[in-house]
């Protein structure tokens, strides 16, 4: 039976793909207590891959599509810590893809098997690599794509509809649901476009607005923004996952972060437990890092601010690691 979805607003969405985006705000108030302003958390779980990644996976596929260089029986490639390539998987799924995903060891058992349950083959790549190494995910990926025709390599750091699908989605969102009043975005910064895609829109609207990225230990983000040197005498390894990188993607646009903050791996994972606990927010190790962010902003924070901070994913994806005692334990968190 075929019902007509010709309603003012559509009853239903055809598939699952219809579901991304419009995520809502949610006030934070215990974990927050003691800041002066408001602060809201732009909830990217409630996407249906559970993460802000759907954002980018759809308007990077589509635009393959569109420019023709991704057609009927093609097969998607991704290097991925594990969010991108689930949304991708997903999307595959939707669009009867191939996909491909070349993952680091640091991912957890939990997005490893989501990635399989989608039907994406994983090739699993050390963690302590350069990405110019024959065996970084990245060069894994590069050198499937020449191999195989009618493939596509996504290559979320490079690839600038990354930003773009923020620019054009997130971005106007948190402007439309703060009415306009919003003073500071922050938010982790792995491959970029999250933050600076979402930062870019929120600039043009008000060209005071602040946006603060979130970077990690290990990572050559914050000292490549003060000083313009790549330093790889920054770059160690780190837990903290969607947050940091060792390379300097194309999406970051350094000249519209107003700074970055490090957050340490321990803190981070204690924040996330936090959020559960005190807001019945059960998000990822990387909004734990971005919550931190947020709290070490008191001293600039006033009462008529208004602060919101992206949550990138879902907590269920880290159920063993930060939300298991004994992991805690193992890293010397606990």
């Amino acid at each position: 039976m075929t019902l007509p979805n010709t309603l003012a607003v559509k009853s239903w969405c055809d598939d699952i793909t219809e579901a991304i985006g419009n995520t809502p705000l949610i006030r934070l108030n215990r974990i927050v207590a003691d800041l002066p302003c408001t602060v809201f958390a732009k909830l990217e779980s409630l996407n249906p891959g559970l993460s802000a990644k759907d954002r980018i996976a759809l308007s990077m596929i589509e635009t393959a599509e569109k420019d023709g260089r991704l057609t009927e029986g093609g097969t998607v490639i991704e290097s991925t810590s594990g969010n991108t390539g689930f949304s991708v998987a997903m999307i595959c799924a939707v669009k009867g893809y191939s996909c491909v995903l070349f993952t680091t060891a640091k991912i957890s058992d939990e997005k490893l098997i989501a990635l399989k349950s989608l039907g994406a083959k994983v090739v699993v790549c050390p963690t302590n690599v350069k990405p110019k190494d024959p065996k970084s995910y990245y060069s894994r990926a590069q050198s499937l794509h020449e191999s195989i025709e009618n493939s596509i390599y996504l290559n979320q750091y490079f690839n600038l509809d990354n930003t773009a699908a923020h620019y054009k989605s997130t971005g106007p969102e948190i402007w439309r649901q703060t009415q306009g009043k919003i003073t500071h975005y922050i938010a982790a910064c792995g491959t970029g476009g999250t933050l600076c895609g979402t930062g870019k829109y929120l600039k043009e609207q008000n060209e005071y607005l602040k946006i603060i990225g979130v970077d990690a230990y290990g990572s050559v983000l914050k000292k490549y923004h003060e000083t313009g040197e790549f330093d790889e005498k920054e770059i160690y390894p780190y837990k903290l996952e969607a947050v940091g990188k060792n390379i300097i993607p194309a999406n970051v646009n350094f000249d519209i972060v107003d700074k970055f903050i490090k957050i340490e791996d321990k803190i981070a994972a204690h924040r996330a437990r936090e959020l559960a606990k005190s807001e019945g927010i059960l998000v990822g190790y990387s909004a734990g890092a971005a919550i931190e962010g947020v709290l070490r902003l008191k001293e600039e924070l006033t009462k008529d601010d208004v602060v919101v901070v992206l949550f990138s994913d879902h907590g269920s994806k880290y159920f063993g690691k930060v939300f298991s005692d004994d992991w805690m334990k193992e890293q010397k968190f606990m």
